[in-house]
């Protein structure tokens, strides 16, 4: 079946994997150190299991010398982050010691299969195939957008650079990033330049399930299994079959779906809710976040093991206002965008006056706030261009009358003096206060107190979160789901 050499320095670890390799019909070779793993051909073995820690040399120095050559790393639970540099530095994959053997087997065969489906094909050959398909070009012929994502500067170039070497490889990817910064863009054309891309993309929102329906959700369930499961529904993950996976806001996910969803990146498997059978799933996951993810697993509130399966590849998209040099380029391409969405023929062009705004402006919501701007310019501009005015971002152009707001049975908005403030509040902008008044009062007021305390709509209320990145409390989440 396959050719395999183990690397080992523990001589009881190292003959029971090749007792449980050759009942299983493979053939082993063994070494005690990278030294003497090397005076082998390392070409002809079709994967090389090698511990982490071993005399001389880690394991690691394999990786290198085996080139085309998939290297397995072996560690304890206690390493895992070096399993995890380990997988950075071009592993295929870790296991922990000690190991389960059908854990080991099933692990072994999926990296020999993968590797023999793929074999001939390495990532500059996939980069090439990429190449001749339909992309923006600057006048220096370097990529100024990938799929949907637009923009020429250098950190822009190093990301697409990134993706399109990641893309190829069937890994899973975590994108960082601040809330409008264009992270679903971003996995999308991950699918789009990968292997995969003729299978369905599944986008999911963790912060939009209701906290009760979220295992259902992604997992499915059986009928019977809760009350109102009438039917056997198929969850997310398996909607996914064959493609890809994006988990949005994973920094949101509950612990209880945490767990599910890592027993599906180790295993590649998924069990319903209410069932006892599970089901094998080839998925690609690719997870996005504007949340410090090491902070939340200090707290408790992120599984460490998940966190390290997700964190293999990490993409970090910038905010717009540390790339203004690409801001009136990605306006450009926002109007023609919204032309064609909104079925608008003469397409207008930004005025010297909208231009400077544009770069003047810093832009806390990074490209959604943009593209928000563009579309209502779209709509109220009256000549062939679009002035500073339309863009609507010096000052707002239109209020709810308070009369629609406050009826005489709700309270008025609470006075500014009313209202408590930091002790540096002098130096807040509105958006700060807004920011630090919210987070400090929404665990003890519903939505619409929050709102008549600072003077806005529920709507307005929504918008800036969304805005500002600012989530609902779980609590608050679970409680308007009940109702």
């Amino acid at each position: 079946m396959g050719e395999i050499l183990i690397v080992e320095d523990e001589s009881v670890i190292r003959a029971a994997l090749k007792r449980l390799l050759e009942r299983n019909n493979y053939k082993v070779t063994e070494a005690e150190s990278v030294i003497e793993a090397s005076e082998n051909d390392l070409s002809r073995f079709d994967l090389i299991i090698s511990d982490l820690r071993l005399p001389g040399a880690p394991g690691t120095d394999l990786i290198s010398a085996a080139k085309s050559v998939p290297v397995l790393i072996m560690t304890s639970y206690a390493s895992m982050r070096s399993a995890v540099d380990a997988m950075k530095m071009g592993a295929v994959d870790y296991i922990a010691k000690p190991f389960d053997h059908e854990d080991m087997i099933r692990t072994v065969r999926r990296i020999i299969d993968d590797a023999q489906k793929s074999k001939g094909t390495d990532t500059a050959t996939v980069l090439g195939r990429f190449e001749d398909q339909p992309v923006f070009l600057s006048e220096a012929g370097d990529r100024a957008a990938l799929g949907d994502l637009v923009g020429s500067c250098q950190p822009m170039q190093v990301l697409y650079r990134r993706m399109l070497r990641v893309a190829p490889a069937d890994i899973t990817v975590l994108i960082q990033g601040e809330s409008g910064t264009g992270k679903e863009l971003a996995a999308r054309a991950i699918h789009q330049f990968s292997p995969r891309k003729d299978q369905p993309l599944v986008c999911v929102n963790c912060a939009a399930i209701p906290e009760s329906l979220i295992e259902s959700e992604l997992f499915g369930h059986e009928k019977g299994s809760f009350t109102g499961a009438t039917a056997a529904r198929l969850g997310l993950v398996e909607a996914a079959e064959g493609g890809t996976l994006f988990l949005d806001e994973i920094g949101e996910l509950p612990l209880e779906a945490q767990a599910r969803l890592l027993r599906v990146l180790q295993e590649g498997e998924v069990r319903r809710v209410g069932s006892v059978n599970a089901r094998k799933v080839d998925i690609r996951l690719i997870a996005a976040t504007h949340r410090n993810l090491k902070k939340l697993v200090k707290e408790g509130n992120f599984r460490e093991d998940l966190y390290y399966r997700l964190q293999v590849i990490e993409i970090a998209l910038p905010p717009l206002r540390d790339r203004i040099a690409d801001v009136l380029e990605i306006a450009e391409h926002l109007i023609q965008k919204h032309c064609r969405r909104l079925k608008i023929d003469s397409v207008p062009k930004l005025s010297q006056s909208a231009r400077e705004l544009v770069v003047r402006y810093d832009w806390p919501g990074n490209v959604r706030e943009l593209e928000n701007a563009i579309q209502r310019a779209l709509i109220l501009a009256d000549g062939i261009d679009i002035s500073g005015n339309d863009l609507g971002l010096a000052q707002e152009d239109w209020e709810v009358p308070n009369t629609l707001v406050n009826s005489d049975d709700q309270p008025g908005p609470t006075p500014a003096a009313e209202v408590a403030l930091p002790e540096d509040s002098e130096d807040l902008s509105l958006e700060d206060y807004f920011q630090h008044f919210v987070v400090e009062h929404q665990e003890g007021m519903s939505e619409t107190e929050l709102a008549q305390k600072l003077g806005i709509s529920r709507k307005c209320l929504w918008e800036r979160r969304q805005r500002q990145g600012i989530p609902r409390p779980k609590k608050a989440a679970s409680n308007v789901a009940e109702r």
